[in-house]
């Protein structure tokens, strides 16, 4: 039984632990990345609209594939790129024209009735989509963006595992307390 405690004890300490360090990873990420978390290369976008559903639904996180030549693109393609004001939408490329050596694209959201307004220039393309879909994270994260949430999603896992560690080192004292008192036992009775 006391093994079976001990392991016990020891995974809910390391998974604890481990939800501790991931979440400092995530809300450390998107500080350091101005909001948008970077892991093996890709960009982690969260999506703030329905204009592409079901593609991806609204809260998701996708990834995309940061690009240096916004040109290189075809139909079909989902893009993430820079419309006035810096805002990022992601839409699908529905046409692609080449005037001169200036390649643009026209895009549609899946979900919208019609193509967007506004043809893209290649040079606004920040990344390709990378079929990477994590439904619903994106709200934890612009939680996690937030001054609340981020104290709360590093504090809370900390004092968890705190409060855990306490539990365990009172456990411990009480075992020893009762060993002692089971020698002493049976120091008298030996007597």
């Amino acid at each position: 039984m006391k093994l079976i405690w001990k392991i016990l004890s020891n995974a809910i300490s390391f998974v604890l632990f481990a939800i501790m360090v991931c979440l400092a990873f995530v809300v450390i990420s998107a500080k350091a990345s101005g909001g948008e978390p970077t892991v093996m290369g890709y960009q982690f976008k969260t999506v703030l609209s329905g204009s592409m559903e079901p593609t991806f639904l609204t809260g998701s996180i996708i990834a995309i594939e940061p690009t240096k030549d916004g040109s290189k693109y075809k139909k079909g393609d989902i893009i993430t790129f820079k419309e006035k004001d810096n805002k990022l939408i992601t839409h699908r490329i529905i046409g692609v024209k080449n005037a001169n050596g200036q390649v643009s694209y026209e895009t549609k959201g899946d979900n919208n009735n019609g193509p967007d307004l506004q043809p893209v220039l290649a040079e606004n393309v920040v990344g390709k989509y990378a079929d990477i879909t994590v439904p619903y994270v994106g709200y934890l994260l612009n939680y996690a963006n937030s001054k609340a949430g981020a104290a709360l999603l590093l504090i809370i896992p900390g004092v968890l595992l705190l409060g855990y560690s306490v539990v365990n080192i009172f456990g411990a004292i009480r075992s020893v307390d009762s060993e002692k008192k089971n020698k002493s036992s049976d120091v008298e009775h030996s007597v």
